[in-house]
């Protein structure tokens, strides 16, 4: 049977494998899509190897920067951003060969590019991480300017959280949260902005799926902006990943 799979650790709850496996069971399809809790990366080959039936991987945290070093082939857009959230496995006689991809830089551009207006021309793009880079990657695809928020702020182009005022608030009318805050179970935690300067302009878009409304949305709600999670986002980027797995000429 013709496999998939998601690599991660831990993987207390899965959107991927709920998400193929009723599209399988939908389409009538004779593959499967399986959830390996791996704790140390190293053990990536041999699970590959042991797994003939397998073709793709899925790739979470903490593992979407690190697998890297395991890939034989990334394309431009994993390679310019530093993270990987889909292999692709190639298997032929001389051996085996991974490609990597990101298509969180896809599905993040498809899910909001209907949601824009003109004066969304900067965003805040809450968090550090590899979906943070994925995140920014496809703001300036998309024409947009971004300044990124973390805890200490000294990157470049970088603010902390207690340096955001009524004009940086006011000047960045788009804000996304790339950080896991207010992911269940934790569903009490958020990004601490000044939620007070938000107004009916703005736009906040959370990575965050479960809940499908996090208290940064609500509170966003709260003050009459635009809100939307990241449900749709993982959808188009898995149906992406997928496309991946089933092209020849893939890229």
């Amino acid at each position: 049977m013709r496999s998939y799979g998601l690599i991660g650790y831990p993987l207390s709850h899965s959107f991927s494998r709920k998400f193929f496996t009723e599209k399988f069971l939908r389409e009538n399809k004779q593959e499967q899509y399986l959830n390996f809790e791996i704790p140390d990366l190293g053990m990536l080959p041999s699970l590959i190897a042991g797994h003939e039936d397998l073709v793709g991987l899925n790739v979470t945290i903490p593992y979407k920067e690190k697998v890297k070093d395991f890939l034989d082939h990334l394309d431009p857009v994993a390679a310019d951003i530093g993270a990987v959230n889909t292999i692709r496995i190639i298997r032929n006689p001389e051996g085996i060969s991974l490609e990597g991809y990101n298509t969180d830089v896809f599905g993040f551009s498809e899910s909001l590019r209907t949601l824009l207006r003109p004066h969304h021309r900067k965003a805040l793009v809450l968090g550090s991480g590899g979906a943070a880079r994925a995140v920014k990657y496809a703001l300036e695809r998309l024409g947009l300017e971004w300044l990124q928020v973390s805890r200490e702020g000294k990157k470049v182009n970088s603010v902390s959280y207690s340096q955001l005022d009524r004009q940086t608030m006011a000047e960045h009318q788009l804000i996304i949260n790339t950080t896991p805050l207010g992911t269940y179970p934790e569903t009490d935690s958020f990004p601490h902005i000044p939620y007070a300067f938000l107004e009916q302009d703005h736009l906040l878009y959370d990575l965050v799926y479960n809940p499908a409304e996090t208290q940064f949305l609500k509170f966003g709600k709260e003050r009459g902006a635009t809100i939307k999670n990241g449900y749709e986002m993982l959808e188009l980027q898995a149906l992406r990943s997928y496309a991946i797995w089933n092209t020849p000429d893939a890229e």
